[in-house]
């Protein structure tokens, strides 16, 4: 098949760094969405995503639909809408991670495939699968940084995102997992949930500084507006003395790498998730199929998961990181076809 082939050489084009360039004649005729769950910071790359897929893969549309709030029936609504236009797949970000999965099964039922992007939803669910950020390991690794700029000892607080949120459950026992592996050397003062939202987060992370301030040395943050709540309450208080690791790239993070009040923060993938998420899409609805035998990770929401990638980001690579998070992109999208598909 043409298209196909022309895809392959696509993908070992962007692993090499090779320039791409459209191939409107090669367009598939399919209409594509990438949906998250509502309004939030962390899908914004999804959009610049959805443009590069469309020209750099020749699919005819892909499109960054927001719905309004973050409301599990305005996505839904917002999926039944899109099937009425006649997209014929989606990626998404699970409004809810067990009650999307009777819209996805009637997506499935009109032929119309669904990929799970930055989030999971719990199987059993008719979504092909899930790329998103391993966040136990995210957050392993960014504890484990976090101690290490604390000179291996002191007391660490969890700002973590909505407690309700499995993602957040395995946040929390990374957390306490590599403060253990100190043997005490390191204890876990708090643990503070629902931080992951500019009000409750403003409230929440301020008073907690106001109380605690002298008996915290370090400050691990799961979630992106905690990260940036983090980094401003720091900032503002001219406290350098209490180590940061947050998540996520915000300018206002990176400008505290920058300027010494954060020592670092976790980068996703959010880009990455977006542009192979429409290429896989478009894949699906090409009558491709997911490989019984793919190598998936197994993970407490899913058997079907596969990570997107994370790295820490500090002022040794704050100006290269995005080069090593493109290059990440590419050699996963490179793989991807024959590693997790069948196609005809």
């Amino acid at each position: 098949m043409q298209v196909t082939r022309m895809r392959g050489a696509l993908a070992v084009g962007l692993a090499l760094g090779v320039a791409l360039s459209p191939l409107a004649s090669m367009a598939s005729d399919n209409k594509i969405a990438l949906v998250p769950g509502g309004p939030h910071p962390y899908f914004a790359p999804w959009e610049q995503a959805a443009a590069d897929a469309q020209k750099d893969f020749g699919i005819a549309s892909v499109e960054y639909k927001v719905p309004a709030e973050w409301k599990l029936e305005l996505q839904t609504e917002l999926f039944e809408s899109l099937a009425a236009q006649g997209y014929a797949g989606i990626g998404y970000f699970p409004g809810d991670a067990v009650g999307v999965n009777s819209t996805i099964a009637e997506l499935k039922g009109s032929d119309i495939p669904a990929v799970a992007l930055g989030g999971c939803a719990q199987d059993p669910t008719d979504t092909a699968f899930c790329m998103a950020t391993d966040v136990y390991a995210s957050a392993y690794l960014g504890t484990k940084a976090l101690i290490e700029a604390m000179g291996g000892k002191g007391a660490v607080v969890h700002l973590a995102g909505l407690l309700v949120d499995p993602n957040t459950t395995l946040r929390v026992q990374a957390v306490e997992k590599a403060v253990a592996e100190t043997n005490g050397a390191v204890t876990l003062l708090q643990t503070l949930g629902d931080t992951d939202n500019q009000e409750q987060g403003d409230q929440k992370i301020n008073a907690l500084l106001a109380a605690q301030k002298d008996q915290i040395g370090g400050m691990i943050a799961t979630g992106y507006i905690s990260s940036v709540v983090a980094a401003t309450a720091l900032k503002n208080l001219g406290d350098k003395k209490i180590k940061l690791i947050g998540i996520d790239d915000d300018k206002i993070v990176l400008d505290g790498i920058k300027d010494g009040f954060v020592s670092g923060t976790m980068a996703q993938n959010p880009y990455g998730q977006g542009y192979i998420g429409a290429y896989a899409v478009d894949l699906l609805a090409e009558g491709c199929t997911v490989k019984a035998d793919a190598p998936f990770i197994t993970t407490p929401q899913t058997a079907k998961f596969i990570d997107s990638g994370t790295l820490l980001i500090n002022a040794a690579n704050l100006e290269s990181y995005k080069d090593d998070l493109k290059k990440l992109t590419g050699e996963l999208q490179a793989s991807f076809k024959d590693k997790f598909l069948s196609c005809p």
